[in-house]
């Protein structure tokens, strides 16, 4: 989420948000009519365990139609503004960590699409706004929250780009 408390996407964001919007109207909240509809025949509603299953998929269909389109109401769509040698939006870095003597790979992402275990790195979070606009082989000193920093080179720049297997998470 940005500063100003609006979800940033990239056009790409809303175009899948669009299409996922599309796909739970039209494939799956048939679907989910149709599997009510089908519980509802079994008879006595009390003990209609199909009922109840049926009825929770169809509240989670809607309640996901509700939230994405609150998001693509209020978010702000953002652009990369980086230059071709400089460290951007939906770019792949791989960095060295001096205190630990390691190497990471990570991709910069929007927060929508952020996940750490998978390598995407929000540009919102500490390091991701820290690495933005910087340059193979620079050192560049990361501010975590409650005052501890540490240091990172970044070793490998690769514009790497969208990715048609990004995701938008979940609420």
């Amino acid at each position: 989420m940005s500063l100003d408390g609006r979800e940033q996407l990239t056009p790409e964001d809303v175009k899948r948000i669009e299409a996922e919007i599309e796909h739970r109207k039209t494939e799956v909240r048939s679907k989910a009519l149709a599997d009510l509809k089908y519980a509802r025949s079994l008879g006595d509603l009390s003990e209609n365990f199909e009922y109840y299953a049926a009825k929770r998929f169809n509240n989670q269909n809607n309640s996901r139609i509700r939230y994405l389109e609150k998001l693509l109401r209020t978010a702000k769509v953002i652009e990369d503004s980086s230059k071709e040698d400089e460290v951007g939006l939906n770019n792949t870095v791989e960095l060295y960590f001096e205190e630990r003597d390691l190497c990471a790979t990570y991709r910069i992402v929007t927060p929508i699409r952020s996940d750490i275990r998978a390598g995407l790195i929000s540009n919102e979070s500490p390091m991701g706004r820290a690495l933005l606009h910087h340059r193979e082989g620079e050192r560049i000193e990361i501010s975590v929250p409650g005052g501890s920093t540490y240091h990172v080179i970044i070793k490998k720049l690769i514009k790497t780009g969208e990715s048609d297997e990004d995701r938008i998470n979940q609420y």
